[in-house]
């Protein structure tokens, strides 16, 4: 049997293998470039960037739980001109797909970096985070009202010809609901999921450990869910999904693309093991060796019921 072929095409995103990393762990790329041949991935998903820079929380800002970590980083970041002129340069010479994740306070605001990157030579496609407040409504986040969501995804739609990608919030009570709302208001893919809620708290001072007293937890712990949650978005929708949660070895990644993910992205093992992704792409062509797949889309929603 010939080499099996990894490629995938994640919504206008032309990818040499299935393997991303997950928006947030993964920096900007420069700075896990002296662990691991960046060009190997099959696209690097950057840090979250909104219009301007953004200092983010104030410390302690994770902490480790077993089965995962529970972090409130608070989306720091450069902004939009500190991101093109700082990390797009290194981005661009190693000729691997750059996914942007973008976030705002504002529909406008979304809509205004999704424009401006639009004109950057070197992305190749925006994901929304759409688990940000929506200042002008009272702080709802825009990805748990489907309303909301469509009017938002509709919104950045109207400004960028960029594949966009939504990365889907777990906390909804149906997200079947939601990948349809961003599907049919012009997302080209899904990604999902982002973190769950959750807390923890010191017993000695009685304190929450976190400076935000809340965040989000990632890691081994969700990966049930995960399936779950991409399972039930891929029965709803057409486009390709990008899922996330829990990947610490290339069997989580198979699990995913037989629940119906065309991608993956390694989140929390970056910070453990960054060779991690590397690792999942030599899995998943070893699975599709061993079981004489001709490439990977052939196990894309390959579920047996």
């Amino acid at each position: 049997m010939s080499a099996p072929d990894l490629s995938v095409n994640v919504g206008g995103i032309a990818m040499a293998n299935p393997v991303t990393v997950a928006s947030g762990t993964f920096g900007y790329g420069a700075e896990y470039a002296r662990l691991l041949d960046i060009r190997k991935l099959g696209a690097v998903t950057v840090k979250g960037i909104r219009l301007q820079a953004w200092p983010g929380n104030l410390l302690p800002r994770h902490v480790e739980v077993p089965g995962g970590m529970v972090n409130a980083i608070g989306l720091q970041g450069p902004g939009v001109e500190g991101f093109v002129n700082q990390y797009m340069p290194g981005l661009r010479a190693a000729g691997v797909p750059v996914i942007v994740n973008i976030w705002g306070t504002s529909i406008e605001e979304y809509g205004e970096v999704a424009s401006r990157l639009g004109q950057v030579e070197g992305v190749s496609g925006l994901e929304l985070n759409v688990s940000c407040p929506n200042v002008k409504e009272g702080g709802a986040a825009f990805g748990t009202d489907a309303t909301m969501l469509a009017a938002l995804v509709a919104a950045v739609r109207r400004r960028t010809r960029l594949p966009l990608i939504v990365k889907l919030a777990p906390n909804v009570p149906d997200i079947k609901v939601f990948a349809r709302a961003a599907s049919d208001a012009g997302a080209d893919a899904l990604s999902l999921i982002n973190t769950l809620p959750a807390m923890v708290i010191d017993i000695e001072t009685r304190r929450p450990v976190l400076a935000n007293k809340v965040g989000g937890l990632s890691g081994p712990a969700i990966h049930p869910v995960a399936v779950k949650l991409v399972w039930e978005a891929a029965q709803a929708v057409r486009v390709p999904i990008v899922a996330m949660g829990g990947i610490m070895e290339a069997r989580q990644a198979i699990e995913f693309l037989i629940a119906g993910a065309t991608a993956v992205a390694v989140g929390t093992a970056n910070f453990i093991d960054p060779t991690t992704p590397l690792r999942v792409i030599d899995g998943i062509r070893d699975y599709l060796i061993r079981h004489e797949l001709p490439s990977v889309t052939a196990l894309t929603g390959s579920l047996r019921l």
